[in-house]
């Protein structure tokens, strides 16, 4: 009984502390590997992706999934 209502009050704090907690959002997109079948979503910069693929092979392209926080921040353009 003693578990049972340890427990419970660990599952009743638990849930009372939790934050929401979101995914990751980036705007830059790695594309690398046999056919391109990698993916990784999780740049910050154009620059930030190229380095990853350069060497590896691949490209960097826009997140389609991006949503830009509110406020004056936005996509950083490539530097060609």
């Amino acid at each position: 009984m003693r578990l049972s209502l340890l427990l419970l009050g660990i599952v009743a704090i638990s849930a009372a502390s939790t934050t929401s907690v979101r995914a990751q959002n980036y705007p830059w997109c790695a594309y690398y590997g046999d056919d391109f079948g990698g993916t990784n979503c999780g740049f910050v910069s154009y620059e930030q992706c190229m380095a990853t693929v350069t060497g590896i092979g691949g490209f960097c392209d826009h997140n389609t999934q991006y949503v830009p926080p509110s406020g004056p921040h936005g996509l950083q353009k490539p530097h060609h």
